[in-house]
């Protein structure tokens, strides 16, 4: 999905950002349930948009894979 079908001022950043210039992974939920991703310092390569199971699962991987499990 391209970024600019997405309304701007409801992008959110992490609050772990603060200290890098605002370079990061910026979310927001859309109207219809699904949750856009994109990076704050290249907007212009739109958003990566996946469903809630999808996006949990992918939560899930990372942190397993933080915690060496």
């Amino acid at each position: 999905m391209v970024r600019h079908h997405l309304p701007a001022h409801q992008w959110r950043s992490s609050s772990y950002s603060a200290d890098n210039g605002g370079q990061c992974v910026e979310v927001q939920s859309t109207e219809e349930g699904f949750l856009a991703v994109g990076d704050s310092k290249d907007r212009a390569r739109g958003a990566l948009v996946s469903g809630p199971s999808s996006w949990n699962d992918f939560i899930r991987a990372v942190k397993s894979t933080q915690l060496g499990a």
